[in-house]
């Protein structure tokens, strides 16, 4: 494929592009770095994965330690969920949302010290957060019913910022209603940010529950403390919708909806896009060449790095979006054999033409340890654009940055695909979605891993508790009168392996006004001591 003869080029492009009209979506492989042969080669491991995946949408178990399945693709085609009630469930669920979101935009429920609700506050982390910021960032404007804010960390200073920007709004925190997502209700950055605003709300003379909102599972800690507080609404979140792929649950339609955005155009284009990369078929299945590319690339071990590049600012936050999707699904330890592979992709970006003067000078000319995949949207999303020169628009200059962006790293050897819709609006953003879920779900089958479960996620959980831990043994045994290095504290807590991690604990302590930790400088910070102020 190292040609560059244009001719060779247009018969390689006529080939392997995929076009789907109906769906509205381009998929372009040209420019990436594998023959027939190749597609050939991997036909028996596709089928397989087309196997594999229709036993996931039929119900099978994606995680037996869990005994637990993943029905993301029934969220946009109840008629495939294997039960009746679950086909009910998600019917009624977005039923009620359209509902709710009704009643707040009319005014029907509103806050007791204000007209209306004018901002919405989401509190969340991973997909909780990025689904929802996505949507947010790609379909919101400045005639939106309301305004969103989001906590999505556990930052002090994070939640302050936010706070002040929602007391400076016309709504004021008042007019905000809160959003709190969390499956298990025990995610601890979710429930440190419910808190946070439980104290603002108090400090402001308001009450949480009147201004709140749980997406959670039945019966979960959040599910109970909204219960028994008389919040506003309740929205279920199922054990079979994992929190990568939950912008299709309550968890992205209840805030778009609330957004005024259309839901039902984003399930339809996710739908459509389903039904699209369902064919057992690989030519005639955008996520199948998606999957197969990104296997080629990375020699099937994720070799080299995705660079996604949106070609468009609503799509700035897809790079960050993908970038949890597909890495927490596909960075795994172990194969479903349990033998040790170290498998992953990771993914970073930028957009489009930022990269132009950003990192594009290595991309051509540096380390070769990655592939692009360009996103581009035909219709610029203004009718009257000014023109910069004579018959040239700004959106012209935006499609000559991506061509040309394309052809200098083609020129240089370095690989590509391009990944075209028409209009960027809700029904698009659904169907990209759904195309790079399926491929994670079709790669991770090429590799013989496990896509769906998160070992990494939950060890990262667990070893910040036992930090925590050794912060209230440490605080037991701290004194005024007895000034001690952190090596000293750590055994007089015994634990005397964990002298750095108390270091780390007590500097951080000492550094905040009010929480009663004194630092004692010493020749080194191995030397300082610590006691109670």
């Amino acid at each position: 494929m190292s040609s560059t003869n244009p001719g060779e080029l247009w018969k390689r492009y006529q080939e392997y592009l995929y076009d789907d009209p109906d769906l509205g979506m381009r998929l372009d492989i040209s420019r990436m770095d594998f023959d027939s042969a190749y597609l050939e080669s991997m036909s028996s491991a596709m089928d397989d994965a087309f196997r594999a995946m229709e036993d996931l949408e039929s119900g099978a178990l994606a995680n037996g330690d869990e005994e637990r399945r993943v029905g993301h693709y029934w969220l946009r085609d109840p008629e495939l969920a294997p039960e009746p009630e679950m086909k009910r469930a998600i019917t009624e669920t977005v039923e009620r949302i359209h509902a709710f979101a009704e009643e707040v935009q009319g005014g029907a429920t509103a806050p007791p010290k204000a007209d209306r609700f004018g901002n919405l506050l989401l509190v969340g982390i991973g997909g909780s957060a990025l689904g929802p910021q996505l949507l947010v960032d790609a379909l919101g404007g400045p005639d939106d019913p309301m305004q969103a804010f989001f906590l999505d960390n556990t930052d002090p200073d994070g939640f302050q910022r936010t706070l002040a920007a929602l007391h400076a709004t016309g709504a004021g925190l008042a007019g905000t209603l809160t959003l709190v997502i969390s499956k298990s209700g025990g995610t601890v950055e979710t429930r440190n940010g419910m808190l946070e605003m439980e104290a603002g709300y108090r400090a402001a003379g308001l009450e949480l529950p009147a201004h709140a909102v749980a997406v959670t599972g039945e019966g979960s800690t959040l599910d109970r403390r909204a219960t028994e507080q008389g919040w506003l609404a309740r929205f279920p979140l199922w054990d079979w919708v994992g929190g990568r792929t939950s912008v299709t649950s309550a968890v992205g339609l209840l805030p778009a909806c609330l957004l005024g955005f259309d839901i039902d155009s984003f399930l339809a284009g996710a739908a459509a896009a389903d039904r699209a990369t369902r064919w057992p078929e690989l030519r005639r299945n955008p996520a199948a060449l998606l999957a197969l590319m990104w296997h080629h690339a990375g020699g099937g071990r994720g070799a080299k790095d995705m660079v996604v590049l949106p070609y468009k600012d609503r799509l700035v936050l897809l790079s960050r979006y993908l970038q949890q999707l597909v890495m927490e699904s596909l960075g795994k330890e172990r194969d479903v054999e349990g033998r040790l592979v170290h498998q992953g992709l990771a993914v970073y970006g930028n957009k489009g033409s930022t990269d132009q003067h950003a990192y594009l000078q290595q991309l051509r000319d540096g380390l070769h340890n990655f592939f692009v995949t360009f996103v581009q949207v035909l219709q610029d999303g203004s009718e009257t654009s000014p023109e910069m020169e004579p018959g040239v628009t700004s959106g012209d200059y935006l499609t000559g940055f991506l061509v040309g962006t394309r052809r200098a790293l083609h020129e240089r050897g370095r690989e590509s695909m391009t990944l075209t819709v028409r209009r960027g609006d809700a029904w698009d953003l659904g169907a990209i979605i759904a195309l790079f879920e399926r491929a994670v779900g079709f790669y991770a089958s090429l590799v013989g891993i496990n896509a769906y479960h998160q070992p990494g996620v939950e060890a990262g959980k667990q070893a910040a508790s036992e930090v925590i831990a050794l912060q209230r043994r440490l605080l037991d045994v701290i004194t005024a009168s007895t000034p001690r290095t952190a090596e000293e504290l750590a055994a007089d807590a015994g634990m005397p392996d964990q002298a750095e991690t108390s270091l780390a604990i007590l500097e951080h302590l000492a550094a905040n006004r009010g929480r009663g930790i004194k630092r004692i400088a010493g020749n080194s910070p191995f030397d300082a001591r610590f006691s109670r102020d």
